[in-house]
């Protein structure tokens, strides 16, 4: 046989073996499978008691279609301090706390120089999509990797991710550093918009949406009950001390005439239960443009639903308001997951759902029913403290915030004026500790001294970023906050209320069931990656919740 003839037949039995393997693998091969797409649904704003509060109100194919055919982890907490929009994306999509993935907040201070910055802010790019400032965001801020980003690097690029949110951090931190798109909301042009960071224009897809002008359509109806309001027993009357007013309102009653309170922008769809509606047309849209689920690898679609909590912060959690957005919610869950069945077929997606921080009981409302509770007033706090080192210290406006319930020092006027830091953090715990309201006053670098529980101990030390955290946190009683509004809620404490969330898994590769040991938001990123079989991000300290796979 020539050496042309041996090559020929190299090839041959090559091909045929090529063949064989594809055709019926060899026992004992293994197959890497992946769903087509995953879904990740965070409610801003979403208490876990929301799930069966009001459970019996719920359609089938929303909510009640996640606990019936998914995994919840009944027990899931937030591993840090404060609650807040901007750490809880991040901590659910990096894995980590802000110690290590530097989202002090949503907004903190540089304490090396006191810049006040927001979490997402960039003065580097520049909006595209609109001429307001609005764009100018990136997740530049954000210091570690997230699941988005792994899942990128793991398919060499090749897995699309698109976050969308009407905030923009709800947006840009859980799509990471390296996604195909992020898109947020602008309230001055009606627009969804992005930044130069990821673009230098927007996809055509985009422009069309926005050309539909969805957002005045949704604008134009009154906000009426879901449902005749007398059937509302989950929630307090229509009219109570307890809810704020739109601006433009009397009172806070139903129907909202939100046509007539609309304004001169677009941002009234923001604190609107269309808000949410909106938002899942626009991921509809995205699905569609950029045939997410539709290629070979697994793509991630990140979607925040931002108005639960501008509708929370404004009418409470005990409000008729709060109970119809859920309930709507629940039907455009249902929609959007019908859709995903339509698209890509049941069961080869899969969905997960939580909530980057729960709120609190109107204090006005725990008050009407003799449950401890009061107001902390940081503004005035801070007035008072300035004082005191003033007097004692001679050093002028040596404390800049209360910010997230943490003490901001003025560290470059401090220096200047040669103050002894230890000296002037007792003066201001000192005065701290004696104040209504003020459980415990808690040095941060000092977190491992102080007399107190060892879980809160944990969940500061989770949150002291020396960059970017204050220097003394405080912790407040049971019921209460820092607000000066006696309307509505906040968030941002230690409360179960607050740090409660709810958290399921659904489809490929989920089982059905429930947990009620503890878990943590830490958790989410770190059951991804071992259901997509890939690193965990960069910072992540959080454990695989094995129960909630399939083996």
């Amino acid at each position: 046989m020539n050496i042309k003839h041996k090559l020929l037949a190299v090839l041959a039995f090559t091909s045929s073996l090529a063949t064989a393997q594809k055709v019926k693998p060899a026992a004992g091969t293994y197959t890497l499978n992946r769903p087509k797409l995953v879904v990740g649904l965070v409610v801003d704003q979403m208490r876990w008691d929301y799930l069966y509060r009001f459970v019996d109100r719920y359609e089938a194919g929303g909510f009640r279609r996640l606990l019936g055919e998914g995994f919840t982890c009944e027990n899931t907490h937030i591993d840090y301090l404060p609650t807040e929009t901007g750490p809880g994306h991040s901590c659910i999509y990096t894995g980590s706390v802000p110690s290590i993935h530097g989202i002090a907040a949503n907004n903190f201070f540089i304490q090396a120089t006191g810049r006040y910055m927001y979490c997402a802010e960039d003065t580097t790019v520049q909006t595209v999509g609109s001429t307001s400032p609005a764009g100018m965001m990136s997740p530049r801020n954000l210091q570690a990797s997230t699941i988005t980003d792994e899942l990128k690097m793991a398919t060499n690029f090749r897995s699309k991710v698109i976050g969308i949110a009407l905030k923009d951090r709800g947006s840009i931190l859980p799509a990471g550093h390296t996604p195909d798109g992020a898109y947020w909301f602008d309230d001055a042009s009606g627009n969804w918009i992005t930044s130069t960071y990821y673009t230098k224009s927007l996809p055509e897809w985009v422009n069309q949406f926005n050309s539909k002008k969805l957002v005045s359509t949704y604008l134009s109806k009154p906000w009426n009950t879901l449902y005749p309001i007398d059937s509302y027993k989950q929630s307090t009357a229509d009219n109570t001390p307890f809810e704020g007013s739109y601006r433009g309102e009397t009172s806070p009653v139903f129907p909202h005439n939100i046509p007539a309170l609309k304004g001169t922008d677009f941002s009234a769809i923001r604190s609107n239960p269309y808000g949410n509606t909106f938002t899942l047309d626009f991921a509809k849209a995205a699905m569609e443009a950029e045939r997410l689920g539709q290629g070979t690898q697994t793509d991630f679609l990140a979607v925040s639903l931002s108005s639960t909590d501008y509708i929370g912060h404004q009418f409470g959690p005990n409000s008729i308001e709060a109970e119809d957005v859920y309930l709507r919610l629940d039907r455009d869950l249902a929609t959007f997951f019908t859709y995903l069945d339509g698209k890509l077929g049941k069961g080869n997606y899969t969905v997960f759902l939580s909530a980057d921080h729960g709120a609190a009981n109107n204090s006005t409302f725990l008050k009407a029913h003799n449950i401890p509770t009061g107001l902390f007033d940081g503004g005035a706090a801070v007035n008072e403290l300035n004082r005191i080192i003033e007097k004692e210290d001679d050093i002028k406006r040596a404390v800049l915030s209360f910010d997230n319930y943490q003490v901001n020092f003025n560290n470059v006027a401090i220096a200047a004026g040669k103050g002894n830091m230890l000296k002037i953090k007792q003066e201001c715990t000192d005065w701290l500790s004696k104040q209504p309201g003020v459980l415990y006053v808690v040095d941060m670098q000092r977190t491992q001294e102080a007399s107190i529980p060892a879980d809160l101990r944990e969940r500061i030390i989770n949150a002291y970023n020396s960059e970017r955290s204050g220097s003394i946190q405080v912790v407040m009683k049971p019921g209460w906050y820092a607000s000066r509004s006696r309307t509505g809620t906040s968030h941002g404490v230690s409360a179960p209320y607050d740090t409660h969330i709810p958290l399921i898994f659904m489809g490929w590769g989920i089982q059905h069931g429930s947990l009620n040991r503890d878990t943590h938001m830490t958790d989410i990123s770190a059951t991804l990656a071992a259901l997509l079989h890939i690193q965990m991000p960069s910072g992540c300290i959080g454990k695989v919740i094995p129960e909630a796979l399939k083996k």
